[in-house]
């Protein structure tokens, strides 16, 4: 275990009006739903951050390191809230109880608090806890003024700090900029996401996929690590060279605000040739699609492409699936391409395997002691 202080990014997914909620509804089925929607949330925040521990009706979750990816951080948080909506729909819709508890259900909703400073993790009373100023900085911004102020009941409050430590534009993402002042911490710059509006703008979007059946190129492996180590590792550009050598670099344009997603483009270097990928549809965890762009003695043919990954009992699935072309020349023209571009990729599966355990095992590990 580190014996100095490490960057730590902290994160706080707390149940907001569960205490209204508690007052008037009954205590065993509200427990039980409490119990329910606090698994879900844990669940959807690891393993891209660890559990300290319940805080009654909140979790709260750390990564420790300088840096976190901004893409996987909005991810990670978007993911849970809508994992958090579905479930609480889910609940509320399969019940035929008609207690309180569980008609009043779609009162709860949903806040994240982010925040990034240096932690010690330090052994007290038989279990690990976080110390630091900024593990109190953290809690302090889950009593705020977002509700009244910008009135947001979902939202993901994260400080300038940790928006520091990643590579994020809030501004040009549209967050909303707000302040927050504490007795002995001042004044602390927060930047904020409205949630109800990025769950909205989830369940309106187009959905872009290829399936199996449609496929002229798939190919399928299965790993031991979960689906957010697998999507982490797949959708961000600088892991490709790793276990495709093929691809000597790989740039990302069009990222609105720094972040990853449809409307950005991979620009993948191979050698002299550059191959186009722009992102169409991105769902965390569940698949991406972009269409790639490869340019063949008839000119540049564009193909659908998707990376999907399925749970399993091990770990996930990955499915590579491409659409073909178009029109019948086109698909003449990248035919044998195709075909050796599948044979090639069957080959670096296994590397692809031994890149993502190391990952996961990364992941896993606790930090290395800080020399003096």
């Amino acid at each position: 275990m580190p014996t100095e202080p490490q960057p730590t990014t902290f994160l706080i997914a707390d149940i907001s009006g569960y205490t209204g909620y508690l007052a008037s509804v009954e205590l065993d089925h509200s427990q039980d739903i409490l119990s329910d929607l606090l698994d879900t949330m844990v669940d959807a925040l690891q393993p891209t951050f660890r559990l300290s521990r319940i805080e009654g009706d909140a979790a709260f979750m750390y990564r420790q390191g300088a840096e976190l990816d901004g893409t996987l951080l909005l991810d990670t948080i978007e993911q849970c809230y809508v994992g958090f909506r579905r479930r609480r729909r889910d609940i509320h819709q399969a019940t035929s109880c008609a207690c309180n508890a569980c008609i009043r259900i779609p009162d709860l909703d949903l806040k994240f608090v982010v925040h990034h400073g240096p932690a010690l993790l330090q052994p007290v009373a038989g279990r690990e806890e976080l110390l630091g100023i900024d593990a109190i900085v953290v809690h302090r911004l889950t009593k705020n003024g977002v509700v009244d102020t910008l009135g947001l009941p979902a939202y993901a409050l994260i400080s300038q700090a940790a928006v520091a430590a990643t590579d994020l534009d809030p501004a040009a993402l549209g967050f909303l900029p707000h302040a927050e002042s504490y007795d002995q911490i001042g004044d602390v710059a927060v930047w904020v996401e409205d949630l109800a509006a990025r769950w909205q703008a989830e369940e309106d979007r187009r959905r872009v996929r290829v399936e199996p059946d449609e496929a002229i190129i798939a190919v399928s492996t299965d790993v031991p690590v979960p689906p957010p180590v697998a999507w982490d590792f797949l959708t961000r550009p600088g892991q490709r060279m790793s276990w495709q050598p093929w691809v000597t670099a790989v740039s990302v344009e069009g990222a609105v605000g720094g972040r990853r997603g449809p409307g950005s483009s991979n620009h993948c270097m191979h050698g002299q040739d550059a191959v186009i990928e722009e992102i169409l549809d991105w769902r965390p965890y569940q698949y991406v699609t972009d269409r790639t762009i490869l340019a063949t003695p008839i000119g540049d043919v564009a193909l659908l492409h998707t990376t999907e990954l399925e749970p399993a009992d091990e770990g996930t699935t990955i499915h590579f699936r491409f659409a073909p072309p178009d029109s019948a020349d086109e698909l003449a023209a990248v035919v044998g391409a195709g075909a050796a571009y599948e044979e090639a990729l069957r080959g670096q599966l296994p590397e692809l395997r031994a890149q993502l355990e190391a990952a996961y095992r990364a992941l896993q590990a606790p930090l290395p002691d800080t020399p003096d």
